[in-house]
């Protein structure tokens, strides 16, 4: 059968870790496709704030960075990543310069232009590269221009992937055939029409599972669709269990999850409770500036503790022209809710924010498929650990982007040609009368795994929500096999599989460590070392999709 379309590499995410590596790989005369499942701004890099961490203070060093990230990933950071991600943090920010990136400068003691640096938590000093507190909007922007006028790069915005398609071939020298990638059947959200494209390589760069919780920072492309296309074609994936939930979200009825930046804190922003009182001294003697999961769980226990509906993040101490100059976005859109933070605390609750598991790669990014790809979020690349530190997620799309491109390019002309692959079949489908069922269970989904499988668990809690996605996957399964595929239907197919891997890896976990804290098991077992929680999909129930 014809290709709808056919690529040399077919990247799916439009975010830092899909555009980088586009960019990186379109000079060598290769035909690349970048799906991206919305509008190419949807991918959660254009609405990160923060920054970027690298070395570049006189007082810093690369060792120092190595601990601070080793320490936040309560030992389960792979050490060799960790100093091969931190190493690459100057290049990464001067290759984005290069895209156009504009970065936040300040004039130093002697009159000299340099870049200014954040500090957020975790961090032992000052070495987050930003854009005012806008950095990923500005990388966003700047790789999608580049990406829009490279010849070599086609853009496919609002195309969603339906499934995987793989296949097996032997090499010579191989004993058993090998699972390769093929190619990916895509949904054209525009024309609800499958298509059927080709490639050599496939890379997922799809972002996190986030939208699995009721509260989430992240924008609606984040339910996991790279994880589960990942499990379902035949990959491992790992540490599912450790879901970062970022403390302070805005609390407002009409807010849409507007995040309030680690750095407001960086630069003296205090939590407070309704009285005005402090309770950061109660929980780390690094106060505001302890890791993420700390900070979370302080926020929770306050507010059950007291039955409130938040706490407040307080910098009005500084003067309005520092805070206008430091954290714009932030002082704007708080404005809109009629919150002034120049004069008033705002209110915060902590949200769903970063995937630290995911598909397991190694140190290219390479997956347990032959020429399939995982970068970015969706990866576990053993960066992150038990709790991934601030900022240190587009610095790992840029690096893990790289490390990507290298090994493409020195692998691509030794790829057999792709087979023939048969077009999507509908024929034994129906457009759904029933689009409610999909709205409902997406809406039970979300609200169950919050309160079940949130900041605090239990085992009884996780009993509970396994048994409730158990029977969600088993009716949207069934679902999915009587009716035409739409792109939310194709959201919630995965994101209930990633539910379940979330809830799988967490009931593994008898101890609580980083993002995992269980009332069962409240103390870290350190009686051995540390062990990655690797879940293995069973082959013989997986999808077909092979050729």
């Amino acid at each position: 059968m014809p290709y709808s379309q056919n690529f040399d590499v077919l990247i799916v995410g439009s975010g830092g870790a899909g555009l980088s590596l586009a960019l990186k790989l379109a000079d060598h005369s290769l035909r690349i496709g970048v799906l991206s499942k919305f509008a190419l701004t949807a991918a959660s890099t254009y609405y990160a704030q923060g920054g970027i961490s690298a070395v570049f203070g006189a007082d810093d060093s690369i060792e120092s960075h190595i601990e601070d990230t080793l320490d936040a990933g309560a030992g389960l950071c792979d050490a060799d990543i960790v100093r091969l991600t931190v190493t690459h943090g100057k290049s990464s920010i001067d290759w984005l310069r290069q895209q156009g990136v504009v970065f936040t400068e300040e004039q130093n003691a002697f009159g000299e232009v340099q870049l200014h640096l954040n500090q957020e938590g975790g961090h032992s000093h000052r070495r987050i590269v930003h854009t005012a507190d806008a950095t990923g909007k500005a990388v966003s922007l700047s790789l999608i221009d580049r990406a829009q006028e490279h010849a070599n790069i086609e853009l496919l915005e609002h195309h969603n992937v339906v499934e995987l398609i793989t296949g097996y071939s032997t090499a010579e020298g191989d004993q058993l055939p090998t699972k390769r990638i093929l190619g990916a059947y895509v949904l054209d959200s525009r024309k609800q029409k499958v298509k059927t494209i080709a490639a050599r390589v496939v890379v997922l760069a799809t972002g996190g599972a986030n939208k699995a919780y009721l509260y989430s920072t992240n924008p609606q492309s984040s339910t996991g669709d790279g994880i589960a296309l990942a499990w379902r074609a035949g990959c491992r994936v790992s540490n599912m269990e450790f879901m970062q939930f970022h403390p302070t979200c805005l609390y407002h009825p009409q807010a849409q999850s507007f995040l309030i930046s680690e750095a407001v804190r960086g630069e003296g922003g205090k939590l407070i409770l309704p009285d005005g009182s402090s309770f950061m001294q109660n929980f780390d003697t690094r106060l505001e500036l302890a890791p993420r999961d700390i900070v979370a769980r302080a926020i929770d226990h306050e507010i059950k503790k007291r039955g409130i509906d938040c706490v407040y993040l307080d910098i009005s101490h500084k003067s309005e022209q520092f805070i206008l100059e430091h954290f714009p976005t932030i002082y704007q859109q708080c404005l809109e809710f009629d919150i002034d933070i120049t004069k008033q605390p705002i209110p915060v609750v902590p949200a769903a924010h970063y995937t630290c598991g995911g598909v397991l790669t190694d140190s290219h990014a390479r997956t347990d498929i032959t020429n399939l790809y995982a970068v970015g979020e969706v990866a576990s690349t053993g960066l992150h650990g038990a709790n991934r530190m601030a900022s240190n997620s587009l610095l790992e799309c840029l690096v893990f982007a790289e490390r990507a491109s290298e090994d493409i390019l020195q692998k691509l002309a030794d790829i057999l040609p792709t087979p023939p692959i048969p077009d999507w079949d509908e024929s034994k489908v129906s457009d759904s009368d029933e689009e409610v069922v999909v709205s409902h269970n997406w809406e039970e989904l979300r609200r169950f795994m919050w309160d079940y499988v949130g900041i605090v668990r239990t085992d009884k809690r996780l009993s509970r929500a396994l048994s409730r996605v158990e029977l969600l996957k088993n009716e949207i399964a069934e679902y999915y096999s009587n009716f035409r595929v739409t792109s939310d239907l194709l959201e919630l197919r995965n994101l209930v599989i990633v539910a379940e891997l979330i809830i799988r890896c967490a009931q593994q976990r008898k101890e609580s460590r980083g993002l995992h804290f269980t009332l069962d098991y409240p103390e870290s077992d350190n009686s051995k070392t540390a062990q990655n929680t690797v879940l293995t999909p069973c082959l013989n129930k997986a999808p077909g999709n092979q050729i």
